[in-house]
This record gives C-alpha cells, structure tokens and sequence, in this order.
C-alpha cells in the first residue's frame, strides 16, 4: 500500500482522524500535488493532544488554509526533543472546510511513558510546540491529575486553566464536562460579559442549535489564552456533561430544548459532532456516534472509567415540584419510591455492562470513575429545600446549624427540633440522587470486588470532598468534585456574600451526612495525586476572573488511603 492510499484508508476507518503508525513515520516523503498542497495556513487556535495510552496519543490543530482554500494538506512531527532534531513520527493530514479545518492524527505504536513534542506546518507557517506524553505501564509509582468543569466564556477568563498550564507537576487533565455553555446573550452568567470583554462574537449571540453555532461557540471558547495553554502543555481526557448540547439533558431530550428549537435529535447530532472535532478525543464508535464511555490504565496504579451519565443512557429528570401536594404538604413516600426505582437509569444497559467486565477484570491498587455528577447523598434538611425565598434560606440553614451543634453537644432536643434535622430529601434531582437503585448497583460493582473506588464530579461549580456510603451505610468511596473554571456557585444561586457563603460552607458537613468539606462561593480547579499508599487531593483557587491578572491559592486538602 502506497503513502497517499494509507492516508485516505486511514481517514475513512478513523472517523476523521488519520492514523500514524510506524508506516508514516520519520523520513517520509510524500509530496502533496496541485491544488492539495498549501503553502500557508493560519493555526488559528493554537494545538492540543488527548486520550493517551501507553502506545498512542491524538494529536489536534485547527490549520485554515490562506487563499480560500477548500482543504489542503499541512505537516506534522512528533519528536523527543523540542528542537526537533530526529522526530520519531512525521506525516501529512487533510484540514478540510468539511471539519471546519480541525485535523487530528492519532499516532500509534509508541513507547510507554515518554513525554513528546509535536508541531504541524506548512512551508510557509507553523504552530505552536506542544508537549504531551504516553501513558506509563507495568510499575507506576505516581500520577497526578489535574480536574476541571464548568467553563462559561462570559462568566469570566479561564485563569484557572492558565494555572494548571504552569503545574509541572501535573501529568493528565480531566475534563469532566461544561466544557462550552449553549445559552444566548442575555442568558445563564452572561450579565458581565460586555463590562469584561466576554461577549459572544457577532451572529453567535444566540442560543446554540445547528452545527454552525456549535462550531462559533467552540472557536471562540478555544481562543482563551489560558485555555490554549493548557492543551499545548497537557494531554487532555475528556468527557462532556450537558451544557456541549443542552441544559438538563437526557436521552431524548433537555430541559433546555424547547418549542420551536427545532428536532432535538438533529440538535444532539450537530453538538456531539462539533464535540468531536473541537476535542483532542479519540471517539470510541466513531464521529457520529454519541458513545463516548471508555477506559484508560496508568500501569498498575490507576484504572480510570471515564463515564457518560448524561446522553446516552439517561432517564428523564423527576422534578421536586411534582411531589408538592394541593394541600401544600410533600408526598415523600412517592419521591422516595421513585428515586429507588430499579428501572431508573442513568449509564443504560450496555455501559453499565461494559463497566462491570472492566471493575471484575481490573486489579490496579486505584479504581476511578471519571464523571460528571456529585455521587454523594446530598440530602438536606427538608426545610430547606422547602424555603421558597432563596434569600431567607441563608437564616433558615443558620437555626438548623444552632440545632445540630446543641445535638452534637448532649442537649436534649424537642420532638420538633429533632425533625427538623432529622426529614431529609434530596435537593438536585439532575445528580445520582434522582437514580439511587442505579447508584447502588454501581457502588457493588466495586465494593464486591474489594475495589478501592474514588469518584471524581464536576457539575454543581462548587469544590466538594464527601463519603459515599451504599444503602446499608457502609462506606464504600470517596468522591471528590472540582469547582467550576467560571460559572458561579451557591453564591450566585442563593445571592450570597462571601461570608455568608463562607459560614454556608461550614454549615453544610453538620448537616448534611456524607459532606466532608465543600467551598461554595469560589472558582479553580482540583489536582488529584495517587501514589501506591494515599491519593492527595487539593482545591486550587483563582483570586479574579474578570481578567487575566490573578493569584492562586490552595485553600484545602484531603487524604485518603483506602
């Protein structure tokens, strides 16, 4: 098989990405001809690496050709060394206007644990240097993770992904989701956009439903310095939550899809495929398929499943408001009943499935699931979800605080007191706590199999550390869930100063039972270290979003040894 055969058999089979194995490596000679060759192109966002495993690694670039070019075919190398002396993968791939000029290359039959760098060119141009690396095998001593969610462009820059950019320390980032937001102008955590030089850009003010508004939203997103920094210096892997379609989404629909937006399926297919080309991501069944669980393994260390609880797999949210009673009472029995449902599911058959043939067949000393939603039972005292002024509940969760510590001190507490503490619901049924029988199911999987699990969330915008006990209350995990990049928390929520969210936040672990610590009013991201004894984990905060001048703190940590 020839060069120019090898590269169009690989893009057919590969879904849109070329695939580089040792047939296209250093000293290839393959000339692009005539209208095929471009001389310039404009890297327009800068470079990116995604999915490693110990042998292969995608490498990403967006290469619009110059004069109106259709497509054309640009250069890239991988190589040990940042001068380039002797790559050790070279080659050519196609940016086509059909991909809205993204290219990937998925290079295969590396060496493991090798940290590489990458560039693509032209005669002409050249991108940026990336650095990215393969995944150790066999004996690994450590890995660190850096862990992010919840980036909204108008709600400020992305300082805290230029923070981790600069982390030597960290080896991985784990996108768990939000990684865009589809709202208009006007709409969710835009109202400073215009003061901070964050508005969406002209013909993009819209709510996002076709692949061309998809596409916009993406380029814009990508442009951020520090966002372009972190994928130029760091493999990516990625999985998306609900805001890359629609808010609150679920298997055949979204809370945020609605009449006149058009076919929802038709909107799913346009995001999911903007998803795959914006992202350094190998997708699993191909660019038009909205599977996008899958397994990586850090040596002997870690096993990571990243899971998709949102698109594929997901029942339709129940809602706290269906359960309110003419009377003005709450039909508990009928919430906690449905919440238990077996039927309810959130990962659907096949995931789960595939889950359970990789937990039994797994014996790494770490197992974690990569997901987007809090685990933990957030259960609040009911009188708090049942406070309709969201401003009087700030009052209502400082009376429950003064309860709760007389309780804790040996007081004897009155018959009314005691349940006011005692009548607990969940408050976001969007979590796995609207899909408990499913949460159990997944919970056995390890604890079965003597798993040491560790669950990873991002979702709420808030820093949290929590217990996860299975419904005999046992303790089975940990889960760690990391604060959004920008979109605010329960400050913004509840309308909250800092100190009110402050005295919040140390409210919250005496009242809720699996809550160890959480931060509710600031933005950042978790770094999250596993060694063979401990896993470390740590909340790093960003002083400012409404530029790019910042500082950064970490404000807590947490160990857990298994």
């Amino acid at each position: 098989m020839d060069r120019r055969q090898f590269i169009k058999l690989s893009s057919l089979f590969g879904g849109g990405i070329a695939i580089s194995t040792q047939l296209t490596g250093c000293g290839a000679t393959f000339q692009p001809d005539g209208d095929d060759y471009v001389p310039a192109a404009t890297f327009t966002h800068g470079v990116a690496s995604g999915d490693p495993t110990a042998n292969s690694i995608i490498l990403w670039t967006r290469a619009v050709p110059e004069n109106n070019n259709s497509s054309g075919y640009v250069r890239w190398q991988l190589a040990t060394s940042p001068d380039f002396a002797a790559p050790i993968r070279s080659g050519v791939i196609k940016a086509e206007r059909s991909r809205d000029y993204t290219v990937k290359v998925d290079v295969r039959d590396l060496p493991a644990g090798q940290r590489y760098y990458y560039r693509f060119f032209t005669s002409e141009t050249r991108s940026p240097t990336g650095q990215t690396l393969t995944l150790d095998n066999g004996v690994v001593d450590r890995v660190k993770f850096a862990v992010f969610s919840c980036a909204n462009f108008p709600a400020g820059y992305f300082n805290a992904y230029d923070a981790a950019a600069k982390d030597n320390s960290v080896d991985v980032v784990l996108h768990l989701g939000d990684y865009i937001y589809e709202y208009p102008r006007g709409g969710y955590a835009t109202a400073n956009a215009d003061a901070i030089g964050r508005s969406f850009v002209p013909g993009n003010e819209g709510e996002l439903l076709n692949l061309t508004d998809y596409r916009t939203r993406y380029a814009q997103y990508r442009g951020d310095k520090g966002l372009q920094l972190l994928h130029q210096r760091k493999p990516f892997i990625a999985v998306w939550d609900d805001h890359e379609i629609a808010n609150d989404t679920f298997m055949s629909g979204a809370e945020n899809h609605n009449e006149g937006d058009g076919d929802f399926f038709a909107r799913r297919t346009a995001a999911i495929q903007a998803y795959y080309e914006w992202l350094p991501i190998r997708p699993p069944m191909g660019d038009e398929n909205p599977q996008i669980y899958r397994y990586f393994e850090f040596g002997n260390l870690v096993s990571l499943y990243m899971l998709d609880t949102r698109v594929i797999g997901r029942d339709e949210q129940l809602s706290l408001r269906n359960y309110k009673l003419a009377n003005g009472s709450f039909d508990f029995q009928s919430l906690q009943r449905d919440i238990n449902d077996p039927a309810r599911t959130l990962l659907g058959s096949e995931q789960f499935n595939w889950l359970k043939k990789h937990v039994a067949s797994g014996n790494n000393r770490w197992h974690v699931l990569g997901q987007q939603i809090l685990m933990g039972k957030m259960h609040y005292p009911a009188e708090i979800i049942a406070t309709t002024n969201r401003q009087a509940v700030p009052g209502v969760i400082a009376e429950l605080m003064e309860l709760r510590q007389k309780q804790l001190a040996g007081q004897t507490l009155t018959r009314e007191e005691q349940q006011r503490l005692s009548v607990k619901i969940p408050y976001n049924l969007d979590a796995w706590d609207g899909y408990a029988a499913e949460r159990d199911k997944v919970l056995k999987l390890f604890s079965q199999e003597g798993k040491s699990l560790v669950v990873l969330a991002g979702d709420t915008h808030n820093g949290w550390a929590n217990t996860i006990a299975d419904s005999s209350g046992n303790t089975v995990a940990v889960e760690y869930g990391t604060p959004g990049v920008t979109s605010p928390g329960f400050e913004g929520y509840l309308g909250l100063t800092d100190k009110q969210a402050e005295d919040l936040a140390r409210a919250l672990p005496l009242l809720i039972d699996e809550v160890e610590y959480c931060n509710l009013h600031q933005r950042g991201y978790m770094s999250v270290e596993f060694t063979l004894g401990q896993v470390n984990t740590a909340w790093h905060y960003v002083s400012n979003i409404k530029d790019t001048s910042y500082t950064v703190r970490t404000q807590h940590r947490e160990r857990f040894v298994g």
